[in-house]
């Protein structure tokens, strides 16, 4: 199929904009691959180091002939989604070796989980790991005695920090390899029910307990479609993940397998071979084009506003919300997986998954096709999908239909004619809200705001009875420079009750929300945010606003709000404890939301 003209205006936009830092950072790039891995030229004694507990592969390393492979990995045994990661490298080491070749475990960087963070103070790191992630990555790679590398990572803001890191050794090839989610567990909406029940005082500590452990049961990635499941879709639409293996579950052998072969086709792609594939020749503009269409396509997390606005810089990339815009309301959506739907992503995986999307999209012209990948074989290559054959991996062409059109529609009859997220602009400021899974009659919104400092105070108005009219709910000094940006993800419970009681309810805040904000709209990432003097920090209670998805506008309707002076707040207690005081120099540094809240680039 013809490539749509819009998706190609986008794009054409996109490489105009980005000339100059693109061209500079390929420079850089082309320079490090002459450079080329340096511990042929290390001292003996450093050479010594380096190999020091290399085992059985000593020998083979101070030798040099054979390709070494860097490991850098997010596991640890806390995270459900990361824990698999624990036998990856001895998976790895053993593949390879019996190749001829090596590989040493890197480095490890910092993992969190936001779904433990919620509500608390750690919260308040979980934006700024991202780039934590990207430096922990780069001292990992800083020894610069690898021919490629493979990176574990799966979560929020791990697979965005450990893509911004690989671009850094952009003149190395880079295959990320996923853990897969858990088995289904207790059906989503099931869950969301009873923690709704339990905010309202219906069901007890222990239902709600029970509900949660029967929901979140088993190593591997949670279900929903939030920004973990969200990353696993981009790594495979934009070419560094091996086809179809995002959403295979752990522990088993295919997952072995893919894993295998993964690391084996990151050294086949090195320098050293006919096949040299740099991760900067991978991650061109194009193939940020087709993450974003992938992103809409799924009605994917918000959070990945923020991340691929990063990820893309890294790599001398610039893009920015009008390019999420425009392609959302080009491309249509074409999956419901909860919290825009029923289904979890192992229904959504066994329906076609993104084999068959990535085959819809392509026929319908709405993906670059001529990228390249990790895969041999382009952006086609991953319509197929991985099966065992004599104790390895092949693929096979995936469905052609979609086994479960209540999940997964073809381009030809989608869900909706477009994607699943939405760029607001008005005298509030610029904005963004995920659409997907909020009810046609909940895309406008127009009424008195309650304003709230921090979201306790939002929980407290409304156990207090406070809450009981048509209100916009503003929660503002959430910014990254405020506070690292926590998502605001339990006021979710509370909004959706509102909302059930018949109320016009919106969220507006310059925080974020959850990658599984779902029913209740909600305007989020507000730029300016509060403690830039944005117009959110001149709101006061009873202040109208009309929040609209339709029109994609955030507008205040109270006359003389911009006239007044911004409010400030006390954010003493948000800058200590749990590590917070560890960050003053990010808050300081961090660029806006729309920039990608990144300390690397404002």
């Amino acid at each position: 199929m013809t490539l749509n003209q819009t998706l190609r205006d986008v794009t054409d936009r996109i490489i105009e904009r980005s000339q100059t830092p693109r061209s500079q950072y390929l420079d850089r790039m082309k320079a490090a691959r002459d450079r080329g891995p340096s511990r042929g030229h290390l001292s003996c004694s450093g050479q010594a180091h380096a190999f020091a507990a290399a085992g059985p592969d000593q020998q083979t390393l101070a030798q040099g002939q054979a390709a070494n492979l860097g490991i850098v990995t997010a596991y640890n045994d806390m995270l459900s989604a990361h824990q698999p990661f624990e036998r990856y490298p001895a998976l790895i080491r053993d593949a390879v070796r019996a190749d001829g070749n090596t590989a040493q475990v890197a480095g490890g960087v910092p993992a969190m989980c936001d779904g433990v963070t919620q509500g608390e103070a750690g919260m308040e790191l979980s934006l700024f790991s991202r780039d934590v992630i990207a430096m922990a990555a780069g001292v990992a790679l800083s020894h610069n005695t690898f021919d490629a590398a493979v990176f574990l990572g799966v979560c929020d803001k791990i697979v965005p920090g450990l893509v911004i890191g690989a671009q850094v050794f952009g003149h190395l090839p880079a295959v990320f390899i996923p853990a897969g989610p858990m088995t289904s567990g207790l059906e989503n909406d099931e869950k969301a029910k009873v923690r709704q029940q339990f905010a309202a005082g219906e069901v007890g500590r222990d239902a709600l307990m029970a509900a949660e452990m029967a929901a979140y049961h088993s190593p591997g990635t949670c279900t929903f479609y939030g920004t973990a499941n969200t990353n696993q879709m981009l790594m495979e639409f934009m070419g560094l993940h091996l086809p179809g293996t995002s959403f295979i579950n752990p522990g088993n052998e295919l997952r072995d397998a893919v894993t295998v072969q993964s690391a084996r086709q990151a050294l086949s792609l090195s320098d050293l071979g006919e096949n040299y594939t740099p991760v900067c020749e991978v991650l061109t503009e194009k193939a940020f084009v087709n993450g974003m269409v992938g992103l809409m396509a799924t009605g994917g997390s918000t959070n990945l506003l923020i991340h691929l606005v990063a990820m893309a810089r890294a790599g001398g990339i610039v893009l920015d919300w009008q390019d999420f815009s425009d392609i959302s309301d080009l491309v249509p959506l074409m999956a419901r997986v909860y919290p825009n739907g029923l289904a979890d992503v192992n229904h959504f995986h066994a329906a076609g998954g993104l084999g068959y999307l990535i085959g819809q999209l392509l026929e319908a012209g709405l993906l670059h096709p001529d990228t390249r990948t990790v895969a041999d074989g382009g952006l086609e290559k991953y319509t197929h999908e991985p099966f065992l054959e004599a104790g390895g991996v092949a693929w096979r062409a995936g469905p052609e239909e979609s086994l479960n059109p209540a999940i997964l529609r073809p381009a030809s009859d989608p869900f909706q004619k477009t994607g699943g997220l939405k760029r607001l602009e008005g005298t509030l400021g610029n904005g963004v809200m995920k659409v997907s899974a909020v009810a046609p009659e909940h895309h406008v919104v127009e009424a008195p705001v309650r304003v709230f400092h921090d979201q306790e105070a939002a929980k407290a108005a409304f156990k207090a009875g406070e809450l009981t009219q048509d209100v916009i709910v503003v929660v503002r000094f959430q910014g990254p420079k405020a506070n690292g940006m926590p998502e605001l993800h339990s006021l979710t419970p509370m909004l959706g009750i509102l909302q059930g009681r018949g109320l016009k309810v919106a969220l507006v805040t310059d925080g974020r929300m959850s990658g599984a904000s779902g029913k209740v709209p909600a305007a989020i990432h507000v730029c300016p945010e509060a403690l830039d003097g944005g117009a959110i920090a001149k709101l006061r209670d009873g202040d109208m606003l009309r929040v609209d998805a339709v029109r994609g506008t955030l507008d205040i309707l109270t006359d003389g709000v911009l006239d007044r002076d911004a409010v400030t707040a006390d954010l003493g207690d948000n800058h200590f404890g749990t590590g917070r005081e560890l960050f003053a120099p990010f808050r300081t540094a961090v660029g806006a939301a729309e920039s990608g809240a990144s300390v690397f680039w404002s």
